[in-house]
């Protein structure tokens, strides 16, 4: 065995009959077909007017619904303050100066010599002697500013007939003060600030 590689031989060339050489023609012309142009214009305009006018409903939508929210804000502000001055009838109705004029108002008088009575065996405490009637007797400790000067019937609920008036007089209003009238004094009463 030799270490020589084997050379192989290139085979042999086929003779056969020679083709003839390819004649190239033009192909046939066609007659150009024509691009529809004009529907694809018609498309993206339609799209693009759509879009605007989808925008513009969108944005009128958005604005009416700023103009609902302001005008709900600001009547939600109204509702506030009448909330404030409601609750603050209700604290000056409350106050016990004005159920003590009220109630002088109606007739009763305070009783400055209490007597208790002692459930355990029935014993009465104190000397029961009979209320003294006066306009000083009623005097509150604490004046209010609010009720100085008012009458004992004035400022009754709506409906009721205030003591010694007509129905319907004075229905919860204040009495009217004049323009250039002075504040409430504040010698021994509690200031209150009008807030509406």
């Amino acid at each position: 065995m030799s270490a020589v590689p084997a050379q192989s031989l290139p085979a042999p060339r086929r003779v056969g009959p020679e083709r003839a050489p390819r004649r190239l023609r033009p192909a046939p012309e066609r007659a150009p077909r024509a691009k529809p142009r004009l529907g694809y214009a018609v498309i993206a305009l339609g799209g693009v007017a759509v879009i605007i006018v989808a925008q513009l409903l969108l944005s009128i939508a958005v604005t009416q619904g700023a103009y609902e929210i302001d005008a709900l804000q600001m009547q939600q502000a109204t509702l506030t303050r009448e909330e404030q001055k409601l609750a603050e009838e209700v604290d000056r109705v409350e106050s016990p100066q004005y159920l003590a004029t009220r109630a002088e108002g109606l007739g009763m008088v305070p009783n400055s010599n209490p007597v208790y009575l002692r459930l355990s065996d029935g014993a009465v405490l104190g000397e029961p002697t009979a209320a003294e009637g006066g306009s000083g007797s009623s005097a509150p400790l604490v004046p209010n500013a609010l009720i100085d000067g008012v009458p004992p019937g004035a400022g009754s609920p709506k409906g009721e007939t205030p003591i010694g008036g007509t129905p319907g007089q004075a229905g919860g209003a204040a009495p009217e003060v004049p323009a250039g009238a002075p504040a409430a004094p504040l010698d021994g009463g509690l200031p209150t600030p009008a807030t509406h």
